[in-house]
């Protein structure tokens, strides 16, 4: 199992809108193959800030199958334009 780590900025009075389309995303997400979960937080310090875990089968699963897809052109579409900056997007494996 791979955990895929974001720390997502958003921009300044658009968090709304943000959770609104995150809603439209997540469904495109939850249906890849390799999918296992994922889980959206919002920070309690800074409510720009949210973090976005995804637990997927293998690390081919998300940057391969996910990334290559489609789909992914509709999450871009539904998301990317709310980040500022650009989130890094990190991966993580249990020790």
């Amino acid at each position: 199992m791979i955990l895929e780590v974001a720390i997502l900025n958003i921009i300044e009075g658009r968090q709304l809108d943000f959770e609104n389309a995150f809603k439209q995303a997540q469904v495109i997400i939850s249906s890849m193959q390799g999918y296992i979960s994922h889980e959206l937080q919002k920070c309690i310090e800074n409510d720009q800030q949210y973090i976005l875990l995804v637990k997927w089968e293998t690390l081919e699963a998300h940057t391969v199958g996910f990334r290559g897809s489609s789909e992914y052109q509709e999450w871009r579409a539904l998301l990317h334009h709310f980040y500022d900056p650009f989130p890094v997007v990190e991966h993580y494996n249990i020790v």
